[in-house]
């Protein structure tokens, strides 16, 4: 279009087109990239100056999929788009992710990325276009980011790698990972897998890279296209004279006390460390060391020690060696009320997983822009209150962080779920306790949950956490199980759930600007190790999915009929199936093949619903006996209804072994009659014999 700026290349074997200039000219950077008839427009904007006492990168990446996009209304009664959808806040997150580390240490400025979803096809997932969409917006301003990065979407469909694969390619994929990085290395990864190898995952990842650098080389392109110069980022000079000093006041102490064991008991020495810090920094710079200040540089001094003491001085917190996961326990079957559940401790994270088992019906509708899956059959919830960290914290809606957790144990617990399990499964954890890696916790807790529930799952699952540690000497060092302080303090989170055999699920948090590939072929060796050892405790928790379901979860017998009868069984706006439900208490699921699934809480529920379906949908055979009713009376014979809906005729003189006068010497309407099929013609109807009934009971 005229007046535009416009970058095409190939990825993957499809064209992605970066193209600036015609929307939003008054943000500092906005860009729009689009694979086919796939846009997603980002607008990035920034404050002038950093607001006054604000001591964090303030950045706020939002992501909306508008229905127009698909030529499509709103669902509701107010059409217009809402609260953000659970596929939303997951873009928003893998959006934010990658981007966050390269902005540099200092810069506090406000920075809004907005993007959305303005064309769709809805056969692509467009989660991809925004990241990088984002990224070409941050490269087109003037803000001091450090990128370009590239995102793609990479599958294997028969031991072939597909770039960004459609739904339909994806659904018959084994591996389904959003990898993202910069030109030179890896900076995000996530999604789940049907139990890959470390290997495997590894050449995905290279493979995937491989097209994130032309990605990075279009948004220089289009930079230069338009006319700006080399990006150049100039990181903030940092002032360090107070953490200088707090380290030489109290940096020793600060050292010995990273070797107790106890988050609490550590959190308590290191408050008081904190006090008596505080009066000393006063006294030397009197009021130029405000609150803020002091706040900061302890905090520097805390980052620096815990550092410093795993790179230097090989001792990681509380002493315990790098490779060391902390003490394991669980329990099954807590609630007795409930149809699974479990508790997981893995040192100070806990969580209390529950299972619910309901029917198809229980299913949750999806309304994505994008297309892909309508509806999910296995709900994972993360809740995390502020009690499970000592705290009084905010109550509320649901948090990112929550709906983020709870997507990771969900995809990674997905992939070793039964093929052909009739139930809709929820999952619930409460983290009851946290201190590191609470969405590994759910994982393991959450597939002890289901085996006590006698889920029959391919096989158990386990998560658990990576972390790295590096200066700027080279050092690089990786831990296993980290705590929320090495959290905190370190560079990388590295998440992986998977079974003995391969790799279900992942995620990738970093502080800095990528891992090479000897990072990650590390990161993969050291969770693969935790993975196994969390496996074994596992086994002797619970060693495999119990073999009948609770006595309070509800009961399922499946009946197979003929897909031309669904219509007998719903009945006239759903008559019918109404009867029996609300006669017998069952739940009933009708699938398009025939398939009837009936869901009762005892047996006898269970067995009058089956009767009532059998009969709905049953023919009359040759050769059987039925218990009928009299529906009308002629002078040549009767009809009677043998089942609900099908009748046939007894002639007079079927009525009995002797000749008698009249039909109605016999019968009335609304009377039962039982009587024996004896032939159906070709036509479809039906002679009955009450002769031949009477005569096959005195036999």
């Amino acid at each position: 279009m005229k007046g535009t700026t416009k970058v095409e290349f190939e990825v993957g074997g499809q064209t992605m087109v970066f193209e600036s200039g015609l929307l939003a000219l008054q943000a500092d950077g906005a860009v729009t990239c689009g694979v086919g008839e796939n846009i997603v427009f980002s607008a990035v904007t920034s404050a002038k100056e950093a607001k006054e006492g604000v001591d964090f990168f303030p950045l706020q990446v939002e992501y909306r999929e508008k229905f127009y996009a698909a030529g499509r209304f709103p669902g509701g009664y107010i059409k217009r788009e809402a609260r953000p959808s659970e596929k939303e806040i997951l873009t928003m997150r893998v959006t934010d992710r990658p981007i966050r580390p390269l902005f540099p240490n200092g810069f506090f400025r406000d920075v809004q990325i907005n993007n959305m979803l303005v064309s769709c096809d809805q056969k692509l997932d467009t989660d991809i276009l925004s990241v990088n969409a984002a990224s070409a917006s941050l490269m087109i301003s003037e803000l001091p980011f450090m990128g370009p990065i590239g995102c793609v979407r990479i599958g294997r469909v028969n031991g072939e790698w597909v770039i960004n694969p459609d739904h339909e390619t994806l659904a018959a994929s084994d591996l389904d990972l959003t990898y993202c990085g910069t030109r030179e290395k890896a900076m995000m990864i996530e999604g789940s897998a049907k139990e890959i190898s470390e290997a495997d995952f590894v050449a995905a990842m290279q493979r995937a890279h491989e097209e994130v650098v032309k990605i990075c080389d279009a948004q220089v392109e289009l930079r230069k296209a338009l006319g700006l110069p080399e990006k150049v980022v100039v990181a903030p000079v940092l002032e360090t004279k107070y953490l200088d000093k707090a380290r030489e006041l109290v940096g020793e102490k600060f050292k010995e006390l990273m070797k107790i064991v106890g988050k609490i008991e550590r959190q308590d020495a290191v408050s008081a460390l904190k006090e008596e810090l505080k009066p000393q920094m006063v006294e030397i710079f009197g009021e130029e060391m405000s609150d803020n200040s002091f706040f900061h540089a302890f905090h520097d001094l805390e980052v620096e020690t815990v550092r410093k003491n795993v790179i230097e001085g090989g001792a990681r917190i509380g002493g315990r060696p790098f490779d060391k996961i902390r003490e394991l326990s669980a329990d099954v079957s807590v609630l007795p009320k409930l149809h699974g559940s479990s508790i997981f401790n893995r040192g100070e994270t806990q969580t209390l997983c529950t299972v619910t088992l309901g029917t198809k019906k229980e299913s949750q509708g999806l309304d994505a822009v994008t297309g892909g899956v309508s509806e999910k059959e296995f709900i994972l919830h993360y809740n995390f209150p502020p009690y499970s960290v000592g705290e009084a914290g905010r109550l509320g809606m649901t948090s990112r962080r929550e709906i983020g957790h709870g997507n990771l144990a969900e995809r990674s617990i997905v992939p070793v779920l039964p093929d052909d399990f009739p139930y809709t499964i929820r999952v619930v954890s409460e983290i009851m306790g946290s201190n590191g890696s609470s969405s590994m916790a759910t994982a393991c807790g959450g597939c002890l949950a289901l085996m006590d529930a006698g889920v029959p799952l391919k096989s158990p699952v386990a998560g658990i956490s990576a972390g790295l540690f590096t200066d700027e000497n080279g050092a690089s060092i990786q831990v296993v199980d980290i705590l929320g302080a090495e959290d905190h303090c370190g560079d990388m989170d590295f998440k992986v759930v998977g079974t003995r055999k391969g790799i279900t699920g992942f995620q990738v948090d970093l502080k800095i600007a990528g891992l090479d590939w000897d990072q990650v072929k590390e990161a993969f060796e050291v969770t693969r190790k935790g993975r196994m050892e969390i496996l074994d405790f596992m086994e002797g928790v619970i060693a495999a999915p119990r073999e009948d379901l609770a006595a309070s979860a509800p009961r399922i017998t499946t009946v197979k009929i003929h897909p031309d009868k669904i219509g007998a069984l719903i009945g006239p706006g759903g008559k019918h199936i109404r009867a029996i439900t609300d006669g017998t208490g069952a739940q009933i699921d009708i699938e398009e093949d025939g398939t009837v699934n009936i869901f009762a809480v005892d047996a006898e529920a269970m067995q009058a619903a089956v009767r009532e379906v059998n009969a709905l949908t049953a023919e009359i055979e040759i050769g059987k006996t039925y218990d009928g009713k009299v529906i009308a009376v002629k002078d040549f014979g009767a009809f009677v209804e043998c089942l609900p809906g099908k009748e046939g005729l007894v002639h007079i003189s079927e009525m009995a072994n002797e000749r008698i006068a009249s039909v109605g010497d016999i019968c009335a309407p609304g009377d039962a009659m039982r009587v024996k099929c004896i032939d159906i013609d070709n036509q479809g109807r039906v002679r009955l014999s009450r002769k031949a009934a009477l005569n096959d009971d005195a036999e």
